[in-house]
């Protein structure tokens, strides 16, 4: 199989026989043979039904998954790379916003060497409410991520296979996805493309995707930068707790020894409240170090929920 599109779907019914028009014409162009792997995230309108259509019509070209209700794009994404063979696998939005014609040059990038290629919506066709925090998101995260791209949260990226394989995506690391596959040592790109304005319905993302992109990418800093890693992270805040309440509490026991009165005083009390605090943070950052370790290296999901 030379190339798997993985396309997540979550009420885009109008918009999805013209997308596979579409997908036909850049699978006939690349010339090999190609799979649609289209998974529904528990779409609420006639999307499911549209999509078995499309599978029925060409049952060797496209796939079909679905969830029972809506995991979110993460959990869409993670679905269908488990289940897509290509040599190359190319994902993008399903409300034909991302334009297929750019997959050929894109693949030309990664047939050069690159191993994700991502691409870049320089005239983004979008209203100002969402260009202007988008441009904010992508300069903070190249910002900490150290990795320098226009835009990380683009829909329209295209993958070697085994990139897709290596990486564990949850949450809403979706839009962290270059920043995981650079910290693995893969060769990451970027390429201007067209961008459409919607044609059908409206966007389904709201304003608390702000909020969680924070803190998935507090999450993300903590995976892809060991020296941050929660343990090392807690451990030096509960260190320095530590060490100053150690300190206090010291000054006094050695005025004690000294045959000075013990008595408890304000200062005595707060040097005791440190290192209890800071007995609990180490505790915490070894907590989060275990749950941290464990998704990183959790490499496929298990949807029990899922139906075809």
């Amino acid at each position: 199989m030379h190339t798997s599109f993985v396309i997540p779907v979550y009420n885009e019914a109008e918009s999805l026989a013209e997308l596979q028009a579409a997908l036909d014409a850049v699978v006939e162009e690349i010339g090999a043979p190609c799979e649609v792997v289209f998974v529904d995230d528990g779409s609420t309108d006639r999307s499911l039904d549209v999509l078995r259509r499309l599978q029925e019509a060409n049952p060797q070209r496209v796939k079909l998954l679905s969830f029972r209700r809506n995991y979110g794009k993460s959990a869409a994404l993670a679905a269908g790379f488990e289940v897509a063979q290509g040599q190359f696998v190319v994902t993008l939005d399903s409300d034909l916003q991302d334009d297929p014609s750019e997959v050929p040059r894109m693949l030309a990038l990664l047939q050069d060497g690159a191993d994700l290629v991502c691409g870049w919506k320089r005239k983004r066709r979008d209203p100002w409410t969402k260009r202007l925090p988008s441009r904010l998101f992508n300069a903070v995260t190249a910002l900490l991520s150290g990795v320098r791209l226009h835009d990380f949260n683009t829909g329209l990226k295209a993958y070697r296979g085994d990139v897709v394989h290596s990486i564990a995506v949850y949450g809403e690391l979706h839009r962290f996805i270059p920043v995981l596959v650079a910290w693995q040592g893969y060769q990451v790109r970027e390429i201007a493309v067209r961008h459409h304005a919607r044609k059908y319905g409206q966007s389904k993302f709201g304003a608390a995707r702000f909020l969680h992109g924070f803190f998935d990418l507090i999450t993300v800093m903590f995976l892809t930068r060991r020296g941050s890693s929660p343990l090392y992270f807690f451990g030096t805040v509960a260190l320095v707790f530590f060490l100053v309440g150690v300190g206090i509490d010291g000054w006094f026991l050695l005025q004690w020894l000294q045959g000075e009165g013990l008595r408890v005083r304000p200062l005595m009390l707060l040097g005791v409240g440190l290192i209890i605090v800071a007995i609990q943070i180490g505790s915490m950052g070894l907590l989060a170090e275990m749950l941290s370790a464990a998704r990183a290296e959790r490499q496929s999901w298990s949807f029990r929920e899922r139906r075809v």
